[in-house]
């Protein structure tokens, strides 16, 4: 099959400028760090809860029972763990709502300035919480509540501005494998996170807190001063301006049998050559075609998604009576399925000019695998190829709604040359995700406590089903717009 041209001309246009290489690294990056971060907080949980709970630890007669308790939060384990899944919750909440929040201000002010202030601060709020807490040995309650919302809010300025920023500079032709690739970002801060945790945990959790913080807090230094947000800054065409020289070009989204092209004045940032633009508001967002169904279909898929990034280990531990090391090593397998699946489905994506429909035959694809995977016999290498080829099907479209849709939304033709919209859309996508995502780690852990795990890949299956039926719509019209665009590229030979 020939390749559109519009596929070929992007590509090469984003392909070979060191700005585009420089811009996909610092974004990949800074938001790898704020990944790290939080996979720090998971590394070191068993180290917190036996510092919050000392009484079983409590060997020596040195200080009076009394005395030893008072300094410290929890008198058993279980308790401990359960305010550290709290915490958990109450960070994934707060990280919702500061997704809709945030998209809205990156759109308004500069996105450099706006990503390098989450970063810098959400490093300083970690420090606190990690460090400063066990350096004055003041344990409170509230106060790890508090600076968990206040973290959550602080680091959900991180997706939607680096979304925007890759928008700026990489154009819709070749977004899907470019995005696909780039989204890997949250595996490498998971890896990167457990490296630097491991790395020093052994002479306190403390200071896993403070490395991460540290390298996250220089990483919001390097992105203030090093970041170029678009094109425009340094004088260079935008990409609606690159696409203008295509003879066609067809689009990803809502597929009207228009051919559109975006405008070519869209910039973050004011300029004498173009006039400002004006940020569209949260409703008018929410009203473009096709982000109110992407964004209850990630809120299932993100679901499923991030219930394997929390219980995974967990689940291999428990069902098959594996070592926590072993389980913990054997679950990359399936971020590794979620990088070649996000990057090989936007390149497919990218050929084809359409999402939806590539999505679907993934998600469909998802629910056997899954099938598949529950019933997995006790073997580790059977084991790992299941569960690469699960990750292949659900981390692979989960990364490509989260950030190659997301851009196709606020890039649409309806509010081209008038309005600014896409950190608004990513916010808004991903944090309906995260609502989801959510909820869904505590019906998971209730479904397990009383049905047990078979029915936990049930609710798995029904969450991918309801994914595909929240955007069916968008799949029968990409289908069909699809199979004019093929009978008028054949007539036309």
């Amino acid at each position: 099959m020939a390749w559109p041209r519009a596929f070929q001309r992007g590509a090469l246009l984003t392909r070979f400028s060191h700005h585009h290489v420089l811009v996909f690294l610092l974004t990949f990056f800074s938001y790898s760090l704020l990944h790290a971060s939080r996979k720090t907080f998971s590394n070191v949980k068993v180290s917190i809860s036996k510092q919050w709970t000392p009484n079983a630890h409590n060997t020596t007669a040195e200080l009076p029972e009394e005395i030893w308790s008072s300094n410290h939060l929890f008198p058993n384990t279980e308790e401990a763990t359960l305010f550290l899944g709290t915490l958990d919750t109450v960070f994934l909440f707060s990280y919702a709502v500061g997704l809709f929040v945030s998209g809205i201000i990156g759109d308004r002010l500069n996105l450099r300035w706006v990503l390098s202030f989450g970063m810098c601060s959400s490093a300083l709020v970690v420090f606190a919480f990690g460090t400063l807490t066990e350096w004055l040995h003041f344990y409170n309650t509230w106060l790890y509540c508090s600076l968990w919302i206040v973290n959550g809010l602080l680091q959900s300025t991180g997706w939607p501005c680096v979304v925007a920023v890759m928008g700026n500079w990489f154009g819709k032709a070749g977004r899907g494998v470019v995005f696909g690739l780039w989204s890997a970002c949250a595996s490498v801060g998971n890896i990167l996170g457990a490296f630097l945790a491991s790395s020093v945990l052994q002479y306190g959790y403390e200071y896993a807190f403070l490395v991460t913080a540290s390298v996250q807090f220089a990483g919001g230094i390097v992105i203030f001063f090093g970041l170029l947000v678009s094109p425009e800054e340094i004088g260079l065409p935008g990409i609606e301006a690159e696409e203008n020289l295509e003879d066609s070009h067809r689009p990803l989204i809502n597929g009207a049998e228009n051919e559109d092209e975006y405008d070519p004045n869209y910039s973050i940032q004011e300029n004498s050559a173009a006039p400002p633009v004006k940020a569209i508001s949260f409703c008018q967002a929410c009203c473009l075609p096709g982000v109110i169904p992407y964004s209850l279909a990630y809120a299932c898929l993100k679901l499923v998604n991030y219930s394997f990034f929390f219980w995974l280990p967990f689940y291999l531990s428990n069902n098959f009576g594996w070592k926590e090391a072993e389980a913990d090593q054997l679950s990359i397998w399936y971020d590794v399925g979620g990088i070649i699946g996000g990057t090989l489905q936007g390149f497919i994506s990218d050929v084809l000019q359409r999402r939806a429909p590539v999505l679907a035959l993934s998600l469909l694809l998802a629910i056997g695998s899954l099938v598949g995977y529950s019933r997995s016999p006790n073997n580790k290498s059977i084991n790992a190829l299941l569960m690469t080829v699960t990750g292949f099907f659900i981390g692979g479209p989960s990364n490509m709604i989260s950030s190659a849709i997301s851009a196709d939304l606020g890039r649409q033709e309806l509010i081209q040359g008038s309005s600014e919209a896409l950190a608004t859309v990513t916010g808004i996508v991903d944090g309906t995700g995260s609502i989801g995502a959510a909820v869904g780690q505590y019906l998971v852990s209730l479904i397990q406590d009383n049905l047990g795990w078979m029915w936990v890949f049930y609710f798995f299956i029904l969450m991918t089903s309801c994914t595909i039926l929240f955007i069916s719509p968008l799949i029968v019209r990409e289908i069909v717009s699809l199979m004019h665009s093929r009978r008028a590229h054949i007539l036309s030979e």
